[in-house]
């Protein structure tokens, strides 16, 4: 691997936010409704969001002063008026009307009438929330931290979730939120976004036996940590099991018929240990974790 090394004194705030905003991705989007002093709504979305804290429920967001002119955005005035807002979250059925509102849009200007979304009143807090939205957080802000005073420069917004409001469409059987239903998208880097599907989503299954502590790669064979068929995904789901099979079972497992066939193949220690690791990364691709540790150790 070529690592180029860039000292980041020397990169403009431009050439910042495009190394940034490509390789810290996806991110999830914050769509803030707020009201300043006089009841004046905005709508705006923030790619720089995410949880920080379940007890109690926290979640920031920084809207960034403009790189162009250090001016700050509306939403950031709002909050500083009245600490309260909604994070309304962003899925694939709203994401161009989301993308109209961000949009440098006069102050005054309501970007709900301007995107075509509909408000919806608060029942805790005075920003409305976008009714198209499955998930909808009503907010206080508890803080704003400022992160510099040049162009780009962020602005911690800590926001204290009150009250959820989650459409109901989007949920499994148990109650819960199905990520299949929800359809979420996320930001990447200059114009590019990603829409969450069935298609690109995966589970890590954990191994039978795991108890919250795996042996770690450290702990393997030599043969099997500088191995050059099995994967760092591979040598991973490995590392979760809590103990290594007993001599007695891979003993066992070796007089299976699928394992006779393959061992009576192997000729010479180079072919056998090919044919057993290429055989442990087919059982990992089919989840059986414990029987590729028991070919690996044979």
């Amino acid at each position: 691997m070529r690592l180029k090394s860039i000292d980041a004194s020397s990169l403009t705030s431009a050439e910042m936010q495009s190394y940034l905003h490509y390789a810290i991705a996806p991110r999830p989007i914050c769509f803030a409704s707020t009201v300043d002093k006089n009841g004046q709504v905005n709508l705006s979305p923030f790619s720089f969001f995410n949880m920080f804290s379940v007890n109690p429920p926290i979640c920031v967001f920084s809207p960034t002063s403009r790189a162009r002119d250090n001016t700050t955005k509306h939403t950031l005035e709002n909050v500083l008026e009245i600490p309260e807002c909604v994070i309304n979250i962003v899925n694939y059925d709203m994401v161009q009307q989301t993308y109209l509102t961000s949009m440098d849009y006069p102050k005054g200007v309501n970007e709900f009438s301007k995107a075509g979304f509909t408000q919806l009143a608060s029942e805790t807090v005075k920003p409305p929330r976008v009714a198209e939205s499955t998930v909808q957080l009503e907010c206080v802000v508890n803080d704003v931290i400022s992160l510099g005073k040049s162009g780009g420069a962020g602005n911690l917004v800590i926001a204290e979730v009150k009250k959820l409001h989650i459409n109901e469409d989007i949920l499994d059987a148990n109650g819960k939120i199905d990520p299949l239903k929800i359809d979420l998208v996320a930001r990447l880097g200059g114009d590019w976004y990603c829409r969450i599907t069935g298609d690109n989503l995966f589970k890590i299954t954990k191994p039978a036996d795991y108890a919250g502590m795996g042996i770690g790669i450290d702990a393997f064979p030599e043969e099997v940590k500088n191995s050059n068929v099995l994967t760092g995904n591979n040598l991973g789901v490995l590392g979760l099991v809590k103990t290594l099979p007993s001599s007695e079972e891979v003993v066992a497992f070796s007089q299976t018929d699928e394992m006779k066939e393959l061992l009576g193949a192997a000729k010479n220690g180079q072919t056998r240990m090919l044919r057993l690791h290429l055989k442990a990364r087919d059982l990992l691709d089919n989840g059986r974790v414990m029987d590729a540790w028991k070919v690996l150790l044979m």
